[in-house]
């Protein structure tokens, strides 16, 4: 077969698998979600919903929340958490603390890997679900939630404006991080028992990976909402 018509047949297949993520706010205040690679930002007063489309194949893929936002009419300004450097539509990961909902679309066998992620710290409760939810096919565990107010129960040390940073952000030693001489052997520890005990779905360390990774099949659409 031509090159010519081998690309268009390629073409077709990509968007056919490509992710539609509808993000919603049911929180009583406003967020500003962010999501990189595709989306950028916007804002969302409470009950308000936005919508993007994601290539089939990212990875590295984020969408989090951002609170005490501020920006002026060319999009510049900063938000209290999950700030951008600066910029209503986000091209880099934010700030910590901020929940994280992490993704890879179509990967091993055509699976998309999904989680909610507090190895940044928390800031506003999130539910990552496959459209259709628990019952969605070929999503065995359904999609993670990590509704709790974790932010009032934060232990002192951790606290910061507007939410909840991780041990690593705090102490940037290497039991917390993962890293140098615990990258291989590093445990749970007081402070991510603390975000799992409130938020069992959701990574709380690093190399939390066992009960905190959902799949489904390549070409699902998701729900990222906040205040779940």
């Amino acid at each position: 077969m031509a090159p010519s018509i081998l690309l268009p047949l390629f073409l077709l297949v990509a968007v056919a698998d490509a992710a539609t993520f509808t993000i919603t706010n049911r929180c009583q205040y406003t967020v500003w979600p962010a999501a990189v690679p595709s989306g950028g930002g916007a804002k969302l007063d409470p009950g308000q919903t936005w919508t993007i489309d994601v290539p089939a194949g990212t990875t590295g893929g984020r969408v989090w929340p951002r609170t005490g936002c501020g920006f002026d009419g060319n999009g510049n300004g900063q938000c209290q958490t999950g700030d951008c450097g600066g910029k209503l539509a986000c091209t880099a990961y934010g700030a910590a603390p901020n929940t994280l909902a992490e993704f890879a679309l179509n990967q091993w066998s055509n699976l998309d890997f999904f989680d909610i992620s507090l190895v940044d710290g928390f800031n506003v409760p999130m539910a990552f679900l496959p459209a259709g939810g628990s019952g969605a096919a070929g999503c065995p565990k359904g999609g993670p939630r990590c509704a709790a107010a974790i932010t009032p129960q934060c232990p002192g040390e951790l606290r910061a404006a507007g939410g909840c940073n991780s041990a690593c952000t705090v102490f940037r030693e290497d039991k917390y991080c993962c890293t140098g001489s615990a990258a291989n052997s590093c445990g749970p520890t007081s402070y991510s028992e603390f975000f799992k005990r409130l938020c069992p779905d959701a990574y709380s360390y690093p190399k939390d990976d066992p009960s905190s990774t959902y799949t489904c099949p390549g070409g699902t659409n998701y729900h990222v909402i906040f205040c779940p």
